[in-house]
């Protein structure tokens, strides 16, 4: 491990006259403290835990036949259609063609105002992201409903007419 220079091994004499002897020097050997290190190192990334994935956690609806449940009216749904662009296209009721557009940070004032103008046990909010919409936006989306505390939504695929109305909104403008 450490080495000790012996080339002078001459008596040690006390008294005048007697040369002194030189120091002898010590060379350190840190190839044991290399090993030390990459151990260390092994047991501490197979020691530390991953982060753990941050999920936020999806209620899936009971499977209830249809007769049992009673119809929602239908001004209590709004539709979020969600384009590309953080563009996001809604409209109330059943009727498409009364489509709006809005942007992904404003959407939380249309959701706060139908839902201060609906019931709030018959508010009911569909998204439907369309293929040129964001994963992120998506996620957004449904954080929007958790902060709103909209209790009623679901992801629902876009059907082909509505996605057709959103592009031509979207080249109107």
């Amino acid at each position: 491990m450490a080495e000790l220079d012996n080339a002078s091994d001459t008596a040690h004499k006390k008294g005048p006259g007697v040369k002194k002897s030189k120091k002898r020097s010590t060379r350190v050997d840190l190839t044991p403290m290399v090993d030390l290190g990459f151990l260390l190192i092994t047991f501490f990334i197979f020691t530390t835990s991953m982060t753990k994935p941050r999920v936020m956690p999806l209620i899936m609806p009971k499977d209830v036949p249809p007769i049992d449940q009673p119809p929602v009216p239908k001004s209590a749904v709004i539709t979020l259609l969600l384009a590309k662009n953080d563009q996001v296209y809604y409209y109330e009721g059943d009727d498409p063609m009364q489509m709006k557009a809005s942007d992904l940070h404003s959407i939380r004032d249309v959701l706060l105002d139908k839902k201060r103008r609906t019931d709030p046990t018959w508010f009911q909010v569909i998204i439907k992201p369309s293929k040129d919409a964001t994963y992120q936006n998506t996620v957004n989306t449904l954080d929007e409903m958790t902060i709103d505390d909209v209790h009623h939504y679901a992801m629902v695929d876009i059907t082909p007419e509505e996605y057709t109305l959103i592009t031509a909104l979207r080249s109107q403008h």
